[in-house]
């Protein structure tokens, strides 16, 4: 099964006499991680919440940014000294 994957579809809707409040629309999509990334599907690999290495990357990209701006500071404190 998990060869092929499961497409599974549904909405659910809560109405209050007859006002519809809320709609909510699920595929559900069950496959092997394989069969998932030949669709294209790999969201998780770049999820820092479910990928050790996505939160590794996204902290070299956090020290990166403050490293320039760091470097901003310095470089314009630098210009204000000299005379």
């Amino acid at each position: 099964m998990l060869d092929k994957g499961v497409v599974i579809a549904g909405d659910i809707r809560i109405n209050l006499l007859d006002i519809e409040l809320l709609t909510i629309k699920l595929r559900l999509i069950v496959a092997s991680v394989d069969k998932a990334k030949e669709m294209g599907i790999d969201w998780w690999e770049d999820d820092p919440a479910l990928s050790s290495g996505a939160r590794r990357n996204e902290l070299a990209r956090e020290n990166a940014e403050l490293r320039e701006r760091l470097a901003a500071l310095e470089t314009g404190r630098a210009q204000e000294e000299s005379p």
